[in-house]
């Protein structure tokens, strides 16, 4: 994204955020024909896709220094869904999602198609793509997964219109049923906080009878890949756990990795 359009999109949310702030303040909600409203009072031309303004502050770019001056001790300003056509400026505990440097990496033979690998088109998308060639989910859940739909847009009580990743569905070997939303960001994105629980809400909402769990996936390098699970405690997102996956020729394989693969199984 251009340096112009991040400008741009960060000056529209700054107004916004001091059209409603006040000193003390730790939510407050805003419209998303605000946004219209604003760049137009701004003199700035309007997005095509105005969902671009507030996925653009989530995911890639930081807020403005002026709101960011606002934030203290541990808490900082994030952007949730509150609703069709509505959302919510909040003051919450800082929670990053960052692959741990210090874990060990696991070698898995790469089952990508090289065709695949030639002609994807986005990192999330070749993300997607490599974790269901090589059936990652399967390896870190330990259990018997299918993708049921990518890119699932649908509307969530409470929060409004979301975007899904990619949806699996799987079986453990005692017939339990899970629903599990994958969370993808390749490049500069960064794993959302917000996303997660959206996730986790929609998925409680619309699968009621299936156990929940959510999964975040991130490249480390083109060939590395942290794969994290999340759930919600005290309206905050914990991690339960974080494996490494390096994808690699069944050569790159040796046999003191797989000693060492099966001692730490132990």
């Amino acid at each position: 994204m251009s340096n112009a359009k991040q400008n741009r999109y960060a000056l529209i949310i700054e107004k916004i955020f001091f059209n409603h702030y006040e000193p003390g303040l730790k939510t407050f909600e805003f419209l998303r024909s605000e946004l219209s409203e604003v760049a137009e009072e701004l003199g700035i031309k309007l997005p095509s896709n105005l969902g671009d303004v507030i996925y653009s502050i989530r995911y890639r770019t930081t807020l403005p220094e002026s709101i960011l001056a606002l934030q203290y001790d541990d808490l900082e300003w994030i952007i949730e869904g509150a609703g069709r056509g509505k959302y919510t400026f909040s003051l919450v505990k800082v929670n990053r999602i960052i692959p741990n440097e210090n874990l060990v990496t696991i070698k898995i033979p790469d089952a990508t198609p090289e065709i695949v690998n030639e002609y994807s088109l986005s990192d999330e998308q070749a993300l997607l793509a490599k974790v269901r060639y090589n059936r990652l989910i399967d390896v870190f859940l330990g259990l018997t997964t299918y993708s049921l739909q990518n890119h699932l847009r649908t509307t969530v009580k409470g929060v409004g219109q979301i975007e899904i990743d990619e949806i699996y569905v799987g079986l453990n070997t005692n017939g339990c049923h899970y629903v599990i939303p994958v969370q993808a960001k390749g490049g500069n994105d960064q794993l959302s906080v917000v996303q997660t629980k959206q996730d986790i809400l929609c998925c409680k909402e619309k699968y009621q009878n299936l156990i929940t769990r959510a999964i975040s996936a991130q490249f480390i390098t083109d060939d590395k890949i942290a794969m994290f699970e999340l759930t919600v405690e005290d309206d905050q997102i914990k991690l339960v756990k974080e494996h490494h996956y390096q994808l690699v020729s069944s050569n790159d394989i040796s046999g003191d990795d797989l000693l060492f693969y099966r001692q730490t199984s132990n």
